[in-house]
């Protein structure tokens, strides 16, 4: 999956993960608002690395969860989605706002390829300080470099580099920060 090669999302052998993922999170999104405390010890067992000093809100989701990383002082607000597909990088003090997406994944431009199930995927990495206005997408293979601003409702389509300000669909650099 993470090769960016396609592969068929409808894979028997990737049900396991997905069904752990989801039962994961199930207990996740259960959990009491204040208790951060259990949400932390759910997402140390979900997430491929999880920092410290930041906090992730319910409801959040993902595919898969292990190919997600998570820097330290990270703060997801509510309703998030990461499909992690490929590698979910996130970096050391990122602000989501609720609603974000993080998409890794793509289906094929071919109804007929599409029918089958096949798809592939490319990794998505926010830098340091990035922050992500509420409802902003990130589509497949997209860096956020270090310090950028992404306002909300945002599209990021490309590579945008560190210390910006961008806004809109597709998000556009307005000025640097």
């Amino acid at each position: 999956m993470a090769s960016g090669e396609p592969y068929p999302g409808f894979d028997p052998a990737l049900m396991p993960r997905r069904r752990r993922c989801m039962e994961l999170l199930d207990r996740f999104n259960a959990t009491a608002l204040p208790d951060f405390p259990a949400r932390e010890e759910i997402l140390r067992e979900l997430l491929g690395s999880v920092g410290s000093g930041g906090w992730v809100m319910p409801r959040f989701s993902c595919e898969f969860g292990s190919q997600i990383v998570l820097g330290d002082r990270v703060r997801i607000n509510f309703d998030s989605t990461l499909l992690d597909c490929a590698p979910i990088v996130v970096g050391d003090d990122v602000m989501m706002g609720p609603g974000c997406r993080l998409f890794t994944g793509d289906h094929d431009l071919d109804p007929a390829r599409r029918r089958e199930g096949w798809e592939r995927a490319a990794p998505i990495t926010l830098g340091p300080d990035v922050w992500l206005g509420g409802g902003t997408t990130v589509l497949p293979g997209v860096t956020v470099g270090n310090g950028t601003v992404v306002g909300a409702g945002s599209v990021v389509t490309g590579d945008l580099p560190a210390g910006v300000l961008a806004v809109g669909n597709p998000a556009r650099i307005v000025r640097e920060l």
